[in-house]
């Protein structure tokens, strides 16, 4: 049986506008389970680095029914630090027989 892992994901919640009508937001690290990560394939690597200058280490399956914003955020997995790229990309839950539907790429985040 095929199972992913928990992974921490960074989690940009509004509370607010200062003065200018800018937001305000709060950040909270949630976890999250039944994350499938598989490294990238090298056109995968090539593809994102020509669009986007970024390089994308890893691929993240993530579980159906996840509510999460996973574009443009921050994940923890394997003891470092990452950072989404691009859009999510999502099948018809229905049609996968699997446990997850949508997936981002991931590069790594130097701390």
């Amino acid at each position: 049986m095929i199972r992913g892992i928990p992974v921490l994901l960074t989690v940009r919640i509004k509370t607010g506008e200062d003065a200018f009508g800018v937001p305000i937001y709060e950040t909270l690290t949630e976890t999250v389970e039944n994350v499938l990560v598989a490294p990238s394939s090298a056109e995968e690597i090539q593809d994102t680095l020509t669009l986007t200058g970024r390089k994308a280490v890893y691929t993240l399956g993530i579980p159906k029914g996840d509510a999460h914003e996973w574009e443009d955020t921050t994940v923890e997995f394997f003891g470092e630090v990452w950072h989404s790229i691009g859009p999510v990309t999502e099948g018809i839950g229905s049609l996968i027989p699997l446990c997850w539907n949508r997936k981002v790429k991931v590069e790594r985040i130097e701390t």
